[in-house]
């Protein structure tokens, strides 16, 4: 991506350069001076780094609101409203904070902020339901040594205390990133099936941090639309498909395929 197009961008999605700069982890003067056309010949890691906040994966099928509403900066849900003076703030917070909420308060926590998990629509869990028992199925007639899971499967994408992600689907093909409470580090595979509370974060926070971590390939499942955008990060590409399509899944080499139409026919009584 070219730094015009990364211009053009910041203007059309209203990103300020702290937002740039933090999300990109370079120092807000690089970002201005780069963006700003002072630096005339960025590092390659610098126009890298920056490319990654402006992911241009075609969202065409979305109008304008709907692109700035997604890519636009997330608002932390819990403890907005209700920090107490000797609280933690938001960005300070650790797994052991999140292990002491009550079992029943399901929360993801990305790079030490906190984000209430609302209940999931009855039509995303069959979605995320299928998905994994097509994918269980294959590795198993397969004699397969990955691993699927299905929500709500702690992943410690870092390995860290900072950051601890919930997501719907997943293959581990590593046995020794899992232990009987979560998942240390990146998985191969990930789905998220995304709903109008966390469109933006599945779409943005997410699929920087998945990136980032090593995931090799992150699929969003978007209902409303009825696309399912395939993010290829080994191979740098993306793919959008239909709920009327076949989706295969690469790191099996398209051996194992997704068939949408069979999803959708199957949830058209919901949606």
């Amino acid at each position: 991506m070219t730094i015009e197009e990364m211009k053009q961008k910041k203007k059309d999605f209203g990103y300020s350069y702290e937002m740039i700069a933090r999300r990109s982890g370079l120092p807000i003067g690089t970002v201005q001076k780069v963006l700003g056309g002072i630096t005339k010949h960025p590092r390659y890691s610098t126009l890298k780094a920056l490319e990654k906040v402006f992911i241009t994966y075609d969202f065409s099928f979305y109008d304008k609101d709907d692109i700035k509403n997604i890519l636009k900066e997330d608002e932390p849900a819990y403890g907005r409203t209700n920090m107490k003076k000797n609280e933690k703030k938001q960005g300070e917070y650790t797994i052991a904070d999140i292990d002491k909420l009550p079992d029943d308060k399901m929360v993801e926590l990305i790079d030490g902020v906190i984000y209430d998990m609302s209940a999931p629509k009855t039509y995303h869990q069959l979605i995320a339901g299928l998905i994994f028992n097509k994918l269980l199925q294959f590795i198993s007639n397969n004699n397969g040594m990955c691993v699927p899971f299905i929500a709500p499967t702690g992943v410690q994408l870092d390995d860290d205390e900072k950051t601890q992600v919930l997501p719907d689907v997943m293959i581990v093909c590593d046995r020794d990133k899992i232990d009987s409470k979560v998942v240390h580090g990146a998985p191969d595979f990930i789905v998220e099936v995304l709903s109008d509370s966390t469109k933006s974060k599945d779409m943005h926070i997410k699929l920087t941090k998945y990136a980032n971590a090593g995931v090799k390939e992150y699929w969003m499942i978007d209902s409303e639309k009825k696309k399912i955008i395939v993010n290829d990060f080994e191979h740098e590409d993306v793919n959008i498909y239909g709920f009327n399509d076949e989706v295969p899944v690469i790191i099996y080499g398209g051996k194992c395929v997704i068939d949408f139409n069979e999803i959708s026919s199957y949830i058209s009584f919901l949606i």
